[in-house]
C-alpha cells in the first residue's frame, strides 16, 4: 500500500510539474502569445481571465501540458492565448444508481440486487489526467462489484447483512478509484429481489413456523389448565365446602348475565338424602 501511495505521489507531482519540460520551442510560443496578449489589450484581457465557481476546480493545460500548481479555483486564474486551454472539473458529490444485477449467491440461489453510490471528485487533477470519463468508470466498476461481492455471500447473510456488504463495497470502491482521484463516500443495498417461487416457499415456510409456534403455545395452555383443574378436584375432594362455594359462584355468575327466567337446582344434601332413599 505504501508503494502505491508513493507511486501516485510521483506521478501527481510529475503531473503538477508538467509545464517546465516544454522545451524551446515551447517557450517561444508561450513568449509569442504573452506578446499577442499585450499588444491587443485589453480586448485580450477578457479572453484571459476566467471565473471558478466555489464548487469547482479548473485543470490548466499549456501546450498540451498541465500547468504548475495543479488545479486552480475557486475564484479568477489566468490563461494565455493560443497556448493556455483548461478544463473545469465539479468536486460536488454525485449520486448514481446501481441498475438491477442479477447475482448468483453462495448457495446457488439467483437473486436481483440494485443500489446507491455517492462519490466525489477529490483530486482533479488524477481524475482528469488518468481516466477518460470517471464517472461512467465508476458506474461500471460499481456494477462488477456489486456482483463480485454478493456472489461469495449466501442468501441469508445477503438478506440480514446489507450494512456490512455495503461497506465491503465501499472499501472496494474506493481502493480501486484512488487513482483516479475518486473518493467513494457511501454505498447503500436498496432492494433485494427474490424469484417468486422462492417468495412463495419462503411465505409457506414461515407460515408453517407460525402455525407450529400457535399449536405449541395452545397445547401448553390446555395443559396448564387441566393441571389446575386436577388440583381444583383434588381440593375439592378433600373439602365439601369448597363444592358448596363453586356452586355459589356458578350461581353468581348466571344470575349475572341478562336472562328473564333462572333456574335454580336442588341443593346437593336435598339431592344426596333423595339418592340414599
Amino acid at each position: 500500500m505504501s508503494s502505491d501511495n508513493e507511486e501516485r505521489g510521483r506521478l501527481l507531482t510529475s503531473l503538477e510539474n508538467a509545464d517546465s519540460d516544454i522545451g524551446l520551442c515551447g517557450w517561444m510560443l508561450v513568449i509569442l502569445s504573452v506578446l499577442l496578449m499585450l499588444v491587443t489589450l485589453p480586448i485580450s484581457i477578457w479572453m484571459c481571465i476566467k471565473i471558478v465557481k466555489e464548487y469547482e476546480r479548473a485543470i490548466i493545460f499549456r501546450l498540451g501540458r498541465i500547468l504548475r500548481g495543479g488545479a486552480k479555483g475557486p475564484g479568477l486564474f489566468f490563461i494565455l492565448p493560443c497556448t493556455d486551454s483548461f478544463i473545469n472539473v465539479d468536486m460536488r458529490t454525485i449520486t448514481f444508481d446501481i441498475p438491477p444485477q442479477e447475482v448468483l449467491t453462495k448457495d446457488s440461489v439467483t437473486v436481483s440486487v440494485d443500489g446507491v453510490v455517492y462519490y466525489r471528485v477529490q483530486n482533479a487533477t488524477l481524475a482528469v489526467a488518468n481516466i477518460t470519463n470517471a464517472d461512467a468508470a465508476t458506474r461500471l466498476l460499481a456494477q462488477t462489484t456489486l456482483r463480485n461481492v454478493l456472489g461469495t455471500k449466501n442468501l441469508a447473510e445477503i438478506l440480514s447483512d446489507r450494512e456490512e456488504i455495503a461497506h465491503t463495497m465501499q472499501s472496494s470502491l474506493d481502493d480501486a478509484t484512488d487513482d483516479w482521484g475518486i473518493k467513494v463516500e457511501r454505498v447503500e443495498i436498496k432492494d433485494v429481489k427474490l424469484p417468486l417461487q422462492l417468495q412463495r416457499a419462503m411465505a409457506a415456510e414461515a407460515e408453517a413456523s407460525r402455525e407450529a409456534r400457535a399449536k405449541v403455545i395452545a397445547a401448553e395452555g390446555e395443559m396448564n389448565a387441566s393441571r389446575a383443574l386436577k388440583e381444583a378436584s383434588l381440593v375439592i375432594a378433600e373439602s365439601p365446602s369448597a363444592l358448596q362455594l363453586r356452586y355459589l359462584q356458578t350461581l353468581n355468575t348466571i344470575a349475572a348475565e341478562k336472562n328473564s327466567t333462572i333456574i335454580f337446582p336442588l341443593p346437593l344434601e336435598m339431592m344426596q338424602g333423595f339418592i340414599k332413599q
